[in-house]
Order: C-alpha cells, then sequence, then structure tokens
C-alpha cells in the first residue's frame, strides 16, 4: 500500500464501497478492489489510474464533517485569497463554523446561502455546514434529514471549482487538494506545501 495514503486516523474503518453508497454517490472509475476494499485501497487504485477527480469524490466522503468543511474553505481560499474585509460572507460564516462549531454559528451559515449573490460558488462551504450533521439544519429542522451525500457533494464542489479556477496548472494543483485532504484525514490542519515537482512545473 502506498504510503501516501496510510495512517488515515480519522477516516471511517467502513469499506469505501458502503461509505459511497451512504453519501449516495458513485465513481464513474471501475473498481476492481473488492466491495470490502477499505478507503486507502480504493484511493490507490483511483490513483494508478490517473483518477484524480474520483480521488477528490472519495475524500469528500471519507472526512468528517469538520475537516470536510475546512477542506472546502481551504480550497475557497486558494482562489479567494488571504483573508480580507472583501471576503464572500458563506466562506466567513463556513470558517467561524469550523472553528467553533454550534447551532448558532450553523444558524449564520444557512443566512449566508439564503443572501449570496447567484455566481459566488462558496456558498458550497455554508451548505457543506448546513448539511454537516446529516439534518436540514437546526432547531425543528433537525428533525428532517438531508439529501443523502449534500454535505459531501457540496465539498467535492467547492474544490472542484477551485480546481477550475486554477485550470493553469490543473493536474498539480488536484495533488494539492488530494494531499490536504490526506494531511487533514492524518490529523493535519491541511497546509500543505506542493510538492517540489509542483513548485517546479509552477515556477
Amino acid at each position: 500500500m502506498s504510503e501516501r495514503f496510510a495512517n488515515l486516523t480519522k477516516v471511517p474503518r467502513e469499506p469505501a464501497a458502503r461509505l459511497l453508497a451512504n453519501a449516495n454517490t458513485r465513481l464513474a472509475t471501475p473498481i476492481k478492489a473488492p466491495a470490502s476494499a477499505a478507503p486507502d485501497v480504493v484511493l490507490a487504485e483511483l490513483e494508478s489510474q490517473g483518477a484524480m477527480i474520483d480521488m477528490l469524490r472519495l475524500l469528500s466522503i471519507m472526512l468528517p464533517a469538520r475537516e470536510r468543511v475546512w477542506w472546502a474553505c481551504l480550497a475557497a481560499r486558494d482562489y479567494i485569497g488571504p483573508k480580507s474585509e472583501n471576503d464572500p460572507p458563506p466562506l466567513v460564516a463556513a470558517e467561524a463554523w469550523v472553528f467553533k462549531p454550534s447551532d448558532e454559528s450553523r444558524d449564520a451559515a444557512r443566512a449566508t446561502i439564503d443572501l449570496a449573490d447567484v455566481d459566488d460558488d462558496t456558498v458550497n462551504c455554508a451548505i457543506s455546514v448546513l448539511y454537516s450533521d446529516g439534518t436540514l439544519g437546526t432547531g425543528d429542522l433537525a428533525q428532517h434529514p438531508a439529501p443523502a451525500g449534500a454535505a459531501e457533494v457540496a465539498a467535492f464542489a467547492m474544490n472542484v471549482v477551485a480546481l477550475g479556477e486554477l485550470s493553469d496548472r490543473f493536474e498539480e494543483h488536484g495533488q494539492l487538494l488530494i494531499d490536504r485532504a490526506l494531511d487533514i484525514a492524518r490529523g493535519g490542519n491541511g497546509r500543505v506545501e506542493p510538492s517540489s515537482e509542483q513548485k517546479d512545473e509552477n515556477a
């Protein structure tokens, strides 16, 4: 097994196929590994096939809720840039929830979704917050299940948007997004540096 996918301590110890099914998601890439294969095994097979987008799709499902939102926020920062007074409200609210998850911060994220500009893709971060526990929200909404995989799809979409925004280095940035998720899955903060090969390509 590749060291790249070792020690993913925050990933559920369940078959990747079950995680995908629970999130109502399927991979576009045919997998030869058995249905009982762990997520790290499937990731390694996807890597061997160059299936970067499916790797991101699976990673969005593997990460726990808070870590998933943080991963999405970091992707948004890739093209939004460092914190400033002009930051999109959905991104600000999602980051606030990561640092202090509560009903109040979750409601704040929900409010930004309703008021966001139509072209503000950082709503994906707030959507991932809103559906983070598998329900439609707080209060009475907590009695109703969210669409299966909604939080996961939003985080995946945010990473794909970042990939598109930085399409001049598509492959290199895609690998960075993957390494970032893997770092978070090991308990890191996701603030990884591009590999030396990536830096050479971007020079």
